[in-house]
């Protein structure tokens, strides 16, 4: 039977970084040209697609890259301090026991993320963490990982919190569980017909396995 790889989002799937990366987009927005986030205005962005929320800020997407090398930069003083999602810890270390091989894809850097695991003691978790920027999904990242490792799509589940992560992990033919603890709403996510919606870490143990 082939062995089952479950690929994670880092930023607001693993790590509780989600109110820290609106706090510097909005220190940002000047810089950048992007209007300032409400926290009426980040319930409303939390209901919407990547694609709407880059229409809506208007920013040039000839930006974006410097936009999120510059928030790469500023979160490694920071990385330190973020934890992991309350349960997330506990999951990741039982799906290791049950010999599932597991993954990082991020927009985040590999130095940040790394750091964060090894804080948490999960860096020995995980076969492969693989840093990429993409302005509206994943799927070229996700082709070139299950390629160069010779993952099959089948054996592959993917676990984020973002509309852009579903969409992703569909036009790769991979199955995806979206959860609702990250930036994306559930209405939000539920709307791009993932696979799976959870709430809790938890509940990752029970799906997985019957995958």
């Amino acid at each position: 039977m082939t062995q089952k790889v479950i690929i994670f989002d880092f930023d607001g799937t693993i790590a509780d970084t989600v109110d820290a990366l609106v706090t510097l987009a909005n220190r940002l927005a000047l810089e950048f040209g992007y209007v300032q986030i409400t926290p009426n205005e980040l319930a409303l962005l939390r209901n919407l697609t990547s694609r709407e929320i880059i229409k809506y800020s208007g920013i040039s997407l000839f930006r974006i890259p410097f936009l999120v090398k510059k928030v790469k930069s500023e979160l490694k003083d920071k990385i330190k301090d973020f934890q992991p999602i309350s349960g997330m810890k506990e999951v990741l270390i039982e799906l290791k026991n049950q010999d599932f091989r597991l993954g990082i894809i991020t927009s985040n850097s590999q130095e940040n993320v790394t750091e964060f695991l090894n804080c948490h003691d999960l860096g020995y978790l995980f076969e492969f963490i693989h840093s990429g920027v993409t302005i509206f999904g994943k799927t070229t990242i996700i082709n070139n990982v299950l390629r160069q490792r010779q993952i099959k799509p089948q054996s592959v589940i993917y676990v984020g919190d973002e509309t852009r992560d579903i969409e992703a992990s569909k036009k790769a033919n991979i199955k995806v569980i979206a959860v609702t603890w990250g930036f994306n709403s559930a209405e939000a996510l539920l709307k791009q017909k993932p696979d799976f919606l959870i709430d809790h870490p938890s509940e990752l143990l029970e799906i997985i396995k019957n995958c």
